[in-house]
């Protein structure tokens, strides 16, 4: 098997979790063969922006088709 690992970054004006959530389910609807995820970091933009908005930065692995 072979796979192929991609970063994604959710965000989400309420916590990481929901900020890693929404990269995870953007992964599995937009690829096939997800395997896992891993989450990098995390982070709170605070400037230009009203409330303050939760980044999770995410490594997806996806197994590559034959």
């Amino acid at each position: 098997m072979v796979f192929k690992k991609i970063t994604l970054i959710g965000t989400s004006t309420e916590s990481f979790d929901a900020a890693a959530d929404d990269a995870i389910d953007r992964a599995e609807d937009t690829l096939n063969n997800v395997y896992w995820v891993e989450v990098d970091e995390l982070g709170v933009e605070i400037a230009s922006v009203e409330d303050r908005v939760y980044q999770a930065e995410v490594t997806v692995a996806f197994k590559l088709e034959d």
